[in-house]
């Protein structure tokens, strides 16, 4: 699970999280970050919003689709204001501005989080630019950060989408992590549960990266398993022989692009 608590602050991931913090403090109308699945950015995500004092308004959509209108109406369930679910697009539009410009009014700022973003349309994106509009002529209102896969930025580079990558001001990929930094990933999680670091050897984990790309979530499966299988044959330590076991029993379903 994305546990902050666990996080490992590889440059990437300091870099990927001064890029969130730089576009909540500069109210930046859209901050991106995307990245593999399971590179970390929900994690990242997720210590974003303990950063958070009682003057942010946060709403957090977590998987929003649907066509015009219907990513409004995630809007005001993600910021908790009530709505007639058959009201007009119009009045929809309104409740949410009203909202947001009273927020602003009471000096706190609203953040407005889409997780996943790779799943909006492109009507679904347009739909987010237009509620960046919503600002003060000095100040923008309402901040849209948006995280998602890879194809989230092959998304809003047609020529139909450059007013919203315009209305981008910061942006950051996560890729998967390279073999040193995946040796001091694992040894980091070792040791904020009490281990060692020492319980893997450094060929199984180069045997780990080789068939993980580097990506946080492959690479803490294969670890989880490599411990489990070694507690079954009694042994201590997870070397390259028990890595192989696990690839052996092809538990895990692995692309060969990885």
């Amino acid at each position: 699970l994305p546990d902050p608590d666990f996080l490992y602050w590889s440059t990437a991931h300091k870099r990927a999280f001064a890029v969130l913090e730089y576009g909540v403090m500069s109210r930046a109308p859209i901050t991106i970050i995307t990245g593999e699945v399971g590179a970390g950015k929900t994690t990242l995500l997720q210590k974003l919003l303990q950063n958070f004092d009682e003057n942010t308004v946060v709403g957090l959509i977590s998987n929003a689709h649907g066509n015009r209108g219907e990513l409004l109406q995630w809007a005001l369930n993600a910021l908790d204001v009530a709505c007639d679910p058959t009201a007009p697009y119009v009045a929809k539009f309104q409740l949410l501005q009203d909202f947001i410009i009273e927020q602003y009014s009471e000096g706190r700022l609203v953040v407005l989080i889409i997780d996943k973003a790779q799943n909006l349309t492109v009507e679904g994106l347009e739909e987010l630019r237009m509620l960046t509009n919503i600002n003060s002529n000095k100040d923008e209102l309402l901040q849209l950060i948006l995280l998602g896969q890879p194809e989230l930025r092959e998304m809003i580079l047609p020529p139909e989408l450059r007013q919203f990558a315009q209305r981008v001001t910061a942006s950051f990929h996560l890729c998967g992590m390279d073999l040193k930094t995946t040796v001091e990933y694992v040894a980091h999680r070792l040791r904020h549960v009490g281990g060692s670091g020492d319980e893997f050897t450094e060929k199984a984990i180069e045997l780990i990266h080789q068939h993980t790309g580097g990506i946080s979530r492959m690479v803490n499966k294969f670890a989880d398993f490599g411990m489990g299988y070694a507690a079954a044959a009694d042994k201590h330590c997870i070397d390259t022989a028990i890595i192989n076991e696990i690839l052996q029993d092809d538990i895990f379903l692995i692309t060969e692009d990885v």
